[in-house]
C-alpha cells in the first residue's frame, strides 16, 4: 500500500509539473509568436513544401510518365559547359577548383591495447588520434601515381580490375587511378560470401584485385576457387605489417604504397576514357539471388552526379561522414557529389563510429565526435536503430524526464508541422541526442529502401536534422527520385530528379492501375541517361528488365508506386514481395515487415506467406535487451538468448505484442502473422541472409529456416 501511495503521489507531482510547463509554454508562445512569425516566415516553408515538383508529360489508360519541372542547377550547368563527361575529368575539375582544400580524411590509429571489461573479459581497443587529411591536389596526384604504377607493373593488360575493400580513402584513390588508364572497375561488397565473390571475379575475368590488409587473409581460401587471379594489391594497416605468406603459389602481392612509389617515378602515359565507356561493373548485393554485374558508363554516373548536385544543397563549412560501403552505388554517388562540391570526406567504420563503438578505448572519442560532420548518408536499418536507441534511452531516464521528453516531442512536432523551428527545445531538450553524431549533423541522405514515416519523424525531430529520402537502384546509377529540400512530408521518396523520367505502368495481377483514384498506381519504370546498358553477360535478364523506347533506356524496377498531385512518389509495394494466400488475398510481405520492424521487440523480421495457407508467419530476430525484460516479467533468470528464444511463453508474448503493434499500424487481419519463430542469431551480410545494405535476402532466409516455417504452419 505504501509503495502504491508513493507511486500515485509521484504521478500527481509529475502531472502537476507538466501542467505548469504547458502553461508556461502557452504564455511563451503568445509572447514570442509575432517574433517567430516575422523571423521564420512559416508560410513560405509551407508553400515550398506543397509546390508541384513534377508533372505528367504522357498519359493513357495503360501508363503515365512524370518529369521534373525544375531547371538544372547552376553547378549542373557549370559541369555541362566545362564538358565534364567522365569520372577522370571529375577529379581533375575538383582539384582545379578546390586545390589545397581538405578532400579525404583518415582517422589515425595510435595503438591497439588490451582493455579489461567489468565482467573480467579483455577486449582489444584502439587508441585513436585526429583525422589526417589529403588535399584535392594531393588526391589527384596520388590517383595519377597509382595509375602510372599499375602501368609500370604491367597490371593494365586486362580491361577489368576488381576492388574488394572496405570504405576508405585508398578505395577512392585507387578507383580514380584505374579510370585514368580507362580500366573498368569491378566493385564487390566486402561482406559478400565466398561463392558470390568468386562468381564476380570469374565472370569478369579479372586477374588483379585491389583489397585491404584486413580482407587479404580471405584470399587464402578464395584463390583456390578464383583461378584467374594473379595479382593482389593490398592497402596497408596503420599499425602492423601485412603477412603475405601461406597463399597460393604464383600470385604476386603489391603493397598499395609500392604502386604509388613506382608511379611517382614514372612518366607512363595516362589513357583517358570516353564518356560511353564502361566505368564500373557494379555487382548488386544479391537480394533476389546471385549478384548481377550492372554495366555503368561514365555517362550514366555523370548524369546522376549532375542530378544530385541540383537536388542536394551544400555549404562552405560542410563535412561528409563516409562509412557506408563504397561498393554500393548510393554511397559512391554521395561521396562523388561531396568531392565535386568541395565538401571534405572523413572516413569511419561501424567499429569506431561513435564513442560507444566496439573498438573505441574507454575515454577515447569516436569518429563522429572528432570529425563533427554535417552530412551523412544512411540506410533505413541504421535510422531504425537510432530511433529504437532514442526510445530506449528515454524509457531508462525515469518517469519525470520521460514526461518532459514526451511533452517536448509533441510540442516540437506541432510547431514544425506549421512551418516553425523550436530553437530553445532543440538546444536544451534534444541537444544531447545530437551529440551522438558529433552535434553538427544537419542533413541525412536516406536510401537503399523505403524509410517508415515513424522513424523519419522521430530521427528528424530528436536529432534536429533534415532527412532527405531518395529512390534509385544500381541499374539506374542510384538516382531516380529525391525529396525536395523543403518537403516536410514523410513516407514518400520525392519527385523525379532532373534529367530522369518516371513512368507508372499498369500491373493487372496486383490490381494496380494508373486510372486508380485518388492516386495513379503501377509498376515504376525509370528512363534516362542514368539507366544502365544492362547486366554483364546476362543477355536474357537484360532483355527482360531493360527496354529502349522514346530514344532512351528504361528499367523495369519491380517496385509499385503511387504518384501524388505534387509529383512525388510513394513506394507502396514490390512485385516480388507480393504473395497470394489461399483465400485470394494479396499480402505485401515488404510492407508488413516495414511496419512490424518498428515494434520494440523486433531487431529484424522476415514474413513468409504460403499460397496454400490462409495466414502468414514471421521469423523474428528479437532485440536482446527488450526480450530480457519480457523474461524478467515472467521470472526467468540467468537464461541465454538461445534459451529465451526457445521458450514457448516468451514466443507467445512476442506474438501478442506483434499482433497489437500490427493493429496499431492498421494492418489487415490476413496480413498479421499467425505464428512466430524467434531467431537468436543476428542476420548479417556474412551469413548471406541480408545484403551489404541490410536488405533481406528473402529466398536465403526461407531456405535456412524452412524447417521452422513448416513447424509454424503445422502448429
Amino acid at each position: 500500500m505504501i509503495v502504491d501511495d508513493k507511486i500515485e503521489m509521484e504521478g500527481f507531482w509529475i502531472s502537476g509539473v507538466i501542467t505548469a510547463i504547458k502553461a508556461l509554454s502557452y504564455v511563451y508562445d503568445i509572447l514570442t509568436f509575432p517574433v517567430y512569425l516575422i523571423l521564420q516566415r512559416p508560410w513560405e516553408k509551407r508553400k515550398l513544401s506543397r509546390r508541384v515538383k513534377a508533372k505528367p508529360v504522357a498519359k493513357d489508360d495503360r501508363l503515365i510518365t512524370y518529369r521534373n519541372v525544375d531547371s538544372p542547377g547552376s553547378f549542373h550547368i557549370k559541369l555541362e559547359r566545362s564538358k565534364i563527361d567522365t569520372l577522370e575529368k571529375v577529379l581533375l575539375f575538383a582539384a582545379e577548383i578546390h586545390g589545397d582544400k581538405r578532400c579525404l580524411g583518415t582517422r589515425q590509429i595510435l595503438a591497439e591495447e588490451n582493455e579489461l571489461q567489468p565482467n573480467g573479459r579483455v577486449f582489444k581497443k584502439y587508441k585513436m588520434g585526429d583525422y589526417k587529411w589529403k588535399s584535392y591536389t594531393e588526391v589527384e596526384r596520388l590517383a595519377a601515381s597509382f595509375s602510372r604504377g599499375l602501368k609500370e607493373f604491367g597490371l593494365t593488360k586486362q580491361k577489368n580490375i576488381a576492388i574488394f575493400a572496405e570504405t576508405r580513402a585508398e578505395w577512392m584513390i585507387s578507383t580514380h587511378g584505374c579510370f585514368k588508364q580507362d580500366l573498368t572497375v569491378v566493385t564487390i561488397y566486402s561482406t559478400l560470401g565466398d561463392e558470390a565473390i568468386c562468381h564476380a571475379l570469374d565472370e569478369t575475368e579479372a586477374d588483379t584485385v585491389i583489397t585491404s590488409h584486413e580482407l587479404l587473409p580471405k584470399f587464402k581460401r578464395l584463390l583456390s576457387m578464383a583461378m584467374r587471379i594473379k595479382n593482389i594489391i593490398y592497402m596497408e594497416d596503420q599499425l602492423v605489417s601485412t603477412d603475405t605468406t601461406g597463399f597460393k603459389e604464383g600470385v604476386k602481392f603489391y603493397p598499395f604504397s609500392d604502386i604509388i612509389k613506382k608511379g611517382n617515378l614514372s612518366n607512363a602515359e595516362l589513357v583517358s576514357p570516353a564518356t560511353d565507356n564502361i566505368a564500373i561493373i557494379m555487382y548488386t548485393s544479391g537480394s533476389t539471388g546471385v549478384p548481377k554485374g550492372v554495366l555503368l558508363t561514365h555517362k550514366n554516373i555523370l548524369t546522376s552526379l549532375k542530378a544530385y548536385c541540383t537536388a542536394v544543397k551544400t555549404y562552405e563549412d560542410d563535412v561528409f561522414f563516409g562509412f557506408l560501403p563504397l561498393a554500393h552505388v548510393f554511397e559512391l554517388l554521395a561521396e562523388s557529389v561531396a568531392i565535386l562540391a568541395g565538401v571534405p570526406i572523413g572516413y569511419s567504420s561501424p567499429l569506431t563510429m561513435i564513442d560507444s563503438s566496439s573498438k573505441i578505448m574507454r575515454g577515447c572519442k569516436g569518429d563522429a565526435s572528432v570529425l563533427r560532420p554535417t552530412l551523412m548518408s544512411a540506410v533505413p536499418l541504421i535510422l531504425d536503430r537510432i530511433s529504437k536507441g532514442i526510445n530506449e534511452k528515454v524509457k531508462k531516464s525515469g518517469p519525470f524526464r520521460q514526461a518532459i521528453f514526451n511533452f517536448a516531442y509533441q510540442y516540437k512536432l506541432k510547431w514544425t508541422k506549421r512551418g516553425y523551428e523550436t530553437p530553445l527545445f532543440d538546444r536544451w531538450i534534444f541537444g544531447s541526442a545530437k551529440q551522438v553524431l558529433g552535434g553538427k549533423i544537419r542533413l541525412i541522405l536516406s536510401g537503399g529502401a523505403p524509410l517508415t514515416p515513424e522513424t523519419h519523424t522521430q530521427v528528424k525531430t530528436c536529432l534536429c536534422v533534415t532527412i532527405t529520402q531518395g529512390y534509385g537502384l544500381t541499374e539506374t546509377t542510384s538516382s531516380a527520385t529525391v525529396m525536395d529540400y523543403y518537403d516536410r512530408s514523410t513516407g514518400r521518396v520525392g519527385a523525379p530528379v532532373v534529367g530522369c523520367d518516371i513512368r507508372l505502368e499498369n500491373w493487372e495481377e496486383g490490381s494496380y492501375r494508373v486510372t486508380d483514384a485518388p492516386y495513379p498506381r503501377g509498376e515504376i519504370l525509370i528512363g534516362g541517361a542514368n539507366v544502365s546498358q544492362g547486366y554483364y553477360k546476362i543477355p536474357e535478364k537484360t532483355k527482360e528488365d531493360f527496354v529502349f523506347e522514346d530514344e532512351k533506356m528504361w528499367f523495369r524496377t519491380g517496385d509499385i508506386g503511387e504518384i501524388h498531385p505534387d509529383g512525388c512518389i510513394k513506394i507502396i509495394d514490390r512485385k516480388k514481395d507480393l504473395v497470394k494466400l489461399q483465400l485470394g488475398e494479396y499480402v505485401s510481405l515488404g510492407k508488413v515487415e516495414a511496419e512490424l520492424k518498428t515494434c520494440r521487440l523486433v531487431e529484424n523480421i522476415c514474413v513468409y506467406g504460403d499460397p496454400h495457407k490462409t495466414y502468414t508467419v514471421a521469423l523474428v530476430v528479437p532485440h536482446p535487451q527488450h526480450l530480457q525484460e519480457v523474461a524478467d516479467g515472467l521470472g526467468i533468470k540467468n537464461a541465454s538468448l538461445e534459451e529465451l528464444c526457445e521458450n514457448p511463453q516468451i514466443e507467445k508474448i512476442v506474438l501478442q505484442e506483434l499482433i497489437e503493434h500490427a493493429k496499431k499500424s492498421d494492418l489487415l487481419r490476413y496480413e498479421i502473422p499467425g505464428a512466430v519463430k524467434l531467431c537468436p542469431e543476428q542476420w548479417s551480410p556474412d551469413m548471406g541472409l541480408v545484403t551489404a545494405a541490410f536488405k533481406l535476402k528473402r529466398k536465403a532466409v526461407q531456405e535456412r529456416y524452412q524447417h521452422e516455417i513448416n513447424r509454424m504452419y503445422a502448429s
